[in-house]
């Protein structure tokens, strides 16, 4: 069962439309979050749940704030602080090789480029974590980091709240049950269809 929720991104103003950001745009929608007391910890944005629903454990949330590149400095020492192990966790990233409203719960495996995973795996010893990959496709000319760094635009921003809507249920149920009864269902989900 997920014992903790990194959601990466970038800290600050300039980055908050951003694509890698998608993780936290998608946090805001969800409504459970607004009753969570967030403080300053672990190089981060920490909360914590003590009763989730049937859940008997706290559940922890983290929005690092080390940039995207060092997400790993903000996850393990939540990890090691808690005693929680990295299969229990599950991290919520941008992901360039799905469409924009394709959703994708992955077990472990590569990192696809991904410097937040990297930094994840190099900080916990493994890539054997749950990650929630969101997708922002791949630019069709030019830079990827651009791309990464650019904002969505108003049209994408629309599709991205339909998404995140649609989200929603299957979020509290991944909190809630076991991921793996789940995996197969979301492998690669386009709720745009």
């Amino acid at each position: 069962m997920i014992s903790a929720v990194a959601f990466l991104g970038n800290h600050g103003k300039k980055y908050q439309q951003n694509r890698h950001n998608i993780a936290w745009l998608f946090a805001r929608n969800l409504s459970f979050l607004s009753d969570i007391y967030f403080q300053t910890k672990f190089n981060g944005q920490m909360g914590s749940i003590q009763h989730f629903a049937d859940r008997e454990e706290p559940l922890y949330f983290l929005f690092p704030e080390t940039y995207m590149n060092l997400s790993g400095q903000s996850i393990g020492p939540l990890l090691s602080f808690y005693k929680l192990k990295p299969e229990n966790l599950l991290v919520v990233h941008d992901e360039l090789e799905l469409p924009l409203g394709t959703v994708s719960l992955k077990w472990a495996g590569g990192l696809g480029g991904h410097n937040g995973l990297r930094s994840t795996k190099e900080c916990l010893g493994t890539a054997d974590f749950w990650r929630l990959r969101l997708g922002i496709g791949r630019p069709v000319h030019g830079d990827v980091s651009n791309w990464v760094l650019s904002d969505f635009t108003d049209d994408e921003s629309i599709i991205l709240g339909q998404v995140f809507a649609q989200m929603d249920d299957f979020f509290l149920q991944l909190l809630t049950k076991k991921p793996e009864n789940l995996a197969k269902k979301w492998q690669k989900q386009n709720l745009l269809v």
